[in-house]
């Protein structure tokens, strides 16, 4: 990824013209890459594995600190 210094960061200027704002926000979204389906199906499988992956994990924790505690507190 290449990050161009030539080119200045200027706020949008919101109240003077709406109408310019957007034009402008439509603009830059024509120049974003975006990701083919592909890539979006790809990358949404990853997501779901890892939320799977990562509840499963912590749910199996907790699991076993709470038997530890019932265990701890019953004696």
């Amino acid at each position: 990824m290449e990050i161009r210094e030539s080119i200045p960061f200027t706020a949008p200027d919101f109240g003077k013209s709406p109408l310019k704002f957007f034009a402008e926000v439509r603009d830059e979204l024509k120049k974003v890459t975006w990701p083919t389906r592909p890539q979006v199906i790809k990358m949404t499988a990853v997501v779901i594995g890892v939320t799977i992956a990562v509840s499963a994990y912590l749910g199996g924790l907790d699991f076993i600190f709470v038997r530890l505690f019932s265990v701890i507190v019953s004696r």
